[in-house]
């Protein structure tokens, strides 16, 4: 049977260069996912970072003075941390009037300070300065995000 024009089918070479095509194509797509991952992996990092230091800072701000050097992490009802002025990590030197604590959670290391405006007991500080760093691995490098806020001492504000 003679083959007429047109009817011809696909050569080996052709095959084989289509599915160098489709191979090159199935990399770059796979490259491209692997990328998508580690950025979503360090966002997910990012976002616990965020909202532990965030919510250190916020049970900082709504714990009464009185017990602002103490700390409950795990909000099981039993003070985890007490805060101490041992001139450790940010801590510069010891009795200078700057609390820290520190925590380590889901990957993050945490660390927190309440420096008071004066040196003395914390009842007669007029403010405190509080910040809070989170540490995390991503992308095989340490990250870090800093939030700082002031709380005053009650004793010391509203009417007079």
């Amino acid at each position: 049977m003679m083959r007429r024009m047109g009817e011809g089918g696909v050569s080996l070479i052709e095959v084989m260069v289509a599915m160098v095509i489709v191979w090159i194509a199935l990399m770059g797509a796979m490259g491209a996912l692997q990328v998508s991952v580690r950025q979503a992996q360090q966002g997910v990092m990012k976002t616990r970072a965020l909202a532990l230091a965030q919510g250190r800072l916020e049970a900082k701000r709504s714990v009464r003075w009185e017990a602002l050097l103490q700390d409950d992490v795990n909000h099981d009802g039993i003070v985890d941390v007490v805060m101490n002025d041992a001139g450790e990590a940010k801590d510069a030197s010891a009795g200078d009037g700057t609390y820290t604590g520190t925590w380590k959670q889901d990957g993050v290391s945490l660390e927190w300070t309440v420096a008071m405006d004066r040196p003395g007991p914390l009842s007669a500080a007029g403010f405190v300065v509080i910040r809070a760093t989170a540490v995390y691995e991503a992308l095989g490098a340490d990250r870090s995000i800093h939030v700082t806020t002031v709380r005053a001492n009650p004793a010391f504000v509203g009417d007079r």
